[in-house]
């Protein structure tokens, strides 16, 4: 803990710094690679609707001995053909077939019971007709829709428009991550899934939001100065709020996973597992997206505007000034050392006997005795 303390402070101060910004081109190709793959699932194989979205019939008979080939063939048995038959929990076994008439229906349960040795009032039957179901898609659509523009709305205010597109791009992301991966899985997308998915979205939306200000905090005033470009302060603010990014998303992964292995391998609850897969998924592509997707994309917005390509261009004119200007008096220090030199052996040369016929002494020689003043001599 006390490195990951030390590791948070050296990211805000900007001792350490990753360049996520710089390198959006990288980050850019993995998510693409995804979202083509999880597209692929989507068009390819498609979603498994559960029966609240396409209609149809459920029959889930608790508390059976019986294995899900003997419930299966109870069902063929009364003219269903291709039921899907699942194991819920320890003892739970669940039926899904296409929309019956109340007659089939009752035909189906009576089989089951008889195969099963279940009474047959402990059978739970769920009939949905497609109708419904294509009601629950419109609504879904619909609160997805609305939700997005709320998004745009608030983050354009809160921000501005160029930070609302990036948001937005970001939780397109997420969203047909989330959904390739249902598709890839053959997980049944049930209204779970969608309060999962809408959950996810929030999160992600909260995360992205936690780093845009920080990116306006970074950015305030920018064009005043000369020392940073728009794109170094937002990399900066993401550096600082990274470690907060990561800790929020293992808080958040802990206890959906506790319920995917407690509530779905321990308790076998269905529904937990739709919501759970939803929110697993999500939490991991929001985190990657608020980090990889959203800041780059809104630096690429902001530095198409004029006056952020004048204040890139007077932070490189700066730089390259102080280069030159380094370069120089590195250059004037070493001619001067040089200069100083070759002064210091001329100035040595002259003096010595014999530079004249350009020969030099070396070694001892008997110095010339002062003549003495005569009236000292006369002392003597």
């Amino acid at each position: 803990m006390a490195s990951l303390g030390s590791l948070a402070h050296r990211l805000y101060s900007g001792e350490v710094s990753y360049d996520f910004v710089g390198k959006r081109r990288r980050w850019y190709a993995i998510s693409g690679a995804i979202i083509v793959l999880a597209l692929v699932g989507l068009f390819g194989r498609g979603l498994n609707l559960g029966i609240e979205f396409k209609g149809g019939s459920e029959f889930t008979i608790p508390n059976t001995t019986a294995s899900v080939a003997d419930v299966r063939s109870a069902v063929v048995a009364a003219g269903v053909q291709d039921p899907i038959v699942t194991q819920v929990g320890a003892s739970n076994i669940r039926v899904q077939t296409p929309s019956l008439t109340p007659q089939q229906s009752a035909q189906v349960t009576s089989s089951i019971a008889t195969k099963t040795g279940v009474n047959q009032g402990d059978i739970a039957v769920q009939l949905v007709g497609p109708s419904w179901g294509s009601e629950i898609t419109k609504r879904a659509l619909q609160g997805l829709a609305v939700f997005m523009i709320l998004v745009v709305l608030f983050l354009s205010f809160y921000f501005e428009w160029r930070l609302a597109i990036a948001a937005l791009v970001a939780l397109a992301h997420d969203l047909i991550i989330t959904i390739g991966i249902y598709a890839l899985t053959g997980f049944e997308v049930t209204p779970a899934t969608v309060i999962g998915v809408l959950t996810i979205l929030g999160f992600s939306l909260y995360d992205t939001v936690v780093v845009f200000d920080k990116v306006r905090e970074n950015t305030r005033n920018i064009t005043a100065g000369n020392r940073m470009t728009y794109s170094e302060a937002a990399n900066l603010a993401l550096n600082q709020t990274l470690v907060r990014s990561i800790n929020t998303s293992i808080v958040a992964l802990l206890p959906v996973a506790a319920i995917l292995v407690i509530g779905v391998g321990l308790l076998g609850a269905g529904t937990l597992k739709d919501l759970a897969l939803a929110l697993f998924v999500g939490t991991l592509a929001g985190t990657y997206s608020s980090i990889f997707i959203a800041t780059p994309v809104a630096c690429q917005l902001q530095e198409m505007r004029p006056e952020m390509k004048a204040l890139a261009a007077r932070v490189a004119a700066r730089r390259s000034g102080l280069d030159a200007r380094g370069k120089s008096a590195k250059k004037s220090v070493a001619d001067v050392a040089e200069e100083t030199a070759d002064a210091s052996g001329e100035l040595l040369s002259s003096n010595l006997p014999g530079a004249a016929q350009g020969v030099v002494s070396t070694g001892p020689r008997t110095q010339p005795r002062t003549q003495q003043p005569r009236s000292q001599r006369k002392k003597r």
